[in-house]
């Protein structure tokens, strides 16, 4: 599926461009965006490659990643970077990541931003699972996901390495059936 266009209330994903490489890098290179996530601060060399291959994926045939702009559409500002992952080992799942700039926490765009990953993975992709990990330690990332209808489904032990310490990371799974009972119920945008 291509191009990946989605809007909500006050959010909006759109496929990520080569020009967006500062943008990204303003998420992707913040030590505090990048507290929780599974890797260091990126350089602008790093981001540019991660841009480069995003705008490859979204052509591939068939196409298994989705690397998405998460902008406020009044201003075509981006302020976000969010991935749907196929997942190889499982049938019609995927994984969900996502990671905004710090200057636009507290305003309830995480929990947009997910529901318009969760949107296309349901919606556009029919899938049946999606999954996504989060740091213990990452309460904020906690709420979303439960305000998505996620279900919190365990540890994954010593996951990540970061900084030359292993860390666990927290599961999170949503069913498409949960996904449309959460439609019949208005609670998503």
């Amino acid at each position: 599926m291509y191009p990946v266009s989605r809007r909500g209330a006050r959010l909006g994903l759109r496929e990520v461009e080569s020009g967006d490489v500062d943008a990204v890098l303003a998420v992707y290179g913040s030590p505090r965006a990048t507290e929780h996530l599974s890797f260091e601060p990126r350089t602008r060399e790093q981001v540019a490659d991660i841009v480069a291959r995003s705008v490859a994926s979204a052509g591939a045939d068939p196409r298994t990643e989705y690397a998405l702009a998460v902008v406020l559409p009044e201003a075509a500002e981006l302020v976000g970077f969010g991935r749907l992952a196929l997942d190889p080992h499982q049938q019609r799942a995927a994984t969900v990541g996502f990671a905004l700039r710090p200057d636009v926490w507290g305003a309830g765009y995480g929990v947009e931003t997910v529901r318009l990953l969760l949107g296309v993975a349901f919606d556009d992709l029919r899938l049946h699972r999606v999954w996504g990990a989060r740091s213990p330690h990452n309460a904020a990332s906690a709420r979303t996901m439960a305000a998505v209808g996620m279900t919190e489904e365990g540890v994954i032990r010593e996951h990540v390495l970061k900084g030359g310490v292993w860390r666990d990371s927290v599961v999170h799974a949503i069913l498409d059936r949960e996904w449309r009972a959460s439609a019949s119920r208005g609670s998503r945008t």
